[in-house]
């Protein structure tokens, strides 16, 4: 499971193959029995019990919910999941300042970025926040970068501007928009694939070589509609691999 600030992503693995994924809502008022029914009937909708289950690993930026799904797993499922950390094993050397501080999610997506793309990389993980994640060369967790995510800022827009709507984030057919909805629609998301390439751009320059660019997350298609000459690979299920690939290395 990775659970993040919108929503929590599940995916079941047999080794290394994923056999099936899903996503519910990270709802903070949810108590354990409901996140239980909700994996259960998740999982009966498809073809699955509880007992295919060997094990659990779990990412989490919301440590809000950290107990209560915990809870959920030993509960429902008999088994007490692994929590992602700093601490774990995952092949990399972590060079972050605080390894404690280092979010879950990230961890997860570098990890899956060295085993299944070498090094040196950039990964570019589009949710709620953007995150670059830089690994050298040698497998170094050197760091990176955060930025508001693409929904983020259009929320931030239409809220405090009372004249603007909320939009779709969808391409315009052009940069030039001709109303409201495609001016607003090119901003964000050409101002955002601009934010996006100059610090791909930055972060090469720093590291003084070429990377492997992976780009993850829910919104990475928006800005793949067209050409970017800036991302190698799109894996929108990088972090879900990575959990596997940590799982295995933790068992």
């Amino acid at each position: 499971m990775d659970v993040g600030n919108t929503n929590i992503k599940l995916a079941l693995f047999d080794g290394k193959e994923m056999r099936s994924s899903w996503r519910i809502s990270a709802t903070i008022v949810r108590t354990a029995d409901e996140f239980g029914i909700a994996f259960r009937d998740i999982f009966k909708a498809h073809g699955y019990t509880f007992q295919d289950v060997d094990g659990i690993i779990i990412s989490s930026v919301v440590p809000t919910l950290n107990y209560t799904i915990e809870h959920a797993c030993t509960y429902y499922m008999n088994i007490k999941p692994i929590m992602i950390d700093a601490s774990l094993k995952t092949g990399l050397t972590i060079g972050y300042a605080v390894p404690k501080s280092l979010g879950a999610d990230r961890i997860a997506s570098a990890t899956a970025a060295y085993h299944l793309y070498g090094a040196p990389a950039i990964v570019v993980d589009m949710g709620t926040a953007t995150t670059f994640n830089v690994i050298s060369r040698e497998g170094v967790f050197l760091g990176g970068a955060i930025a508001p995510g693409m929904k983020t800022s259009l929320d931030a827009l239409v809220s405090r501007a009372s004249q603007l709507p909320l939009v779709e984030l969808s391409l315009p057919s052009s940069p030039i928009g001709t109303n409201t909805i495609t001016n607003m629609q090119s901003g964000i998301i050409y101002g955002y694939r601009g934010l996006v390439e100059n610090i791909v751009k930055e972060i090469k320059k720093e590291i003084g070589e070429d990377a492997t660019v992976i780009a993850t997350g829910g919104l990475t298609s928006v800005i793949l509609s067209e050409e970017t000459e800036f991302i190698d690979h799109y894996d929108r299920a990088l972090t879900l691999k990575g959990l596997q690939i940590l799982y295995e290395l933790n068992k």
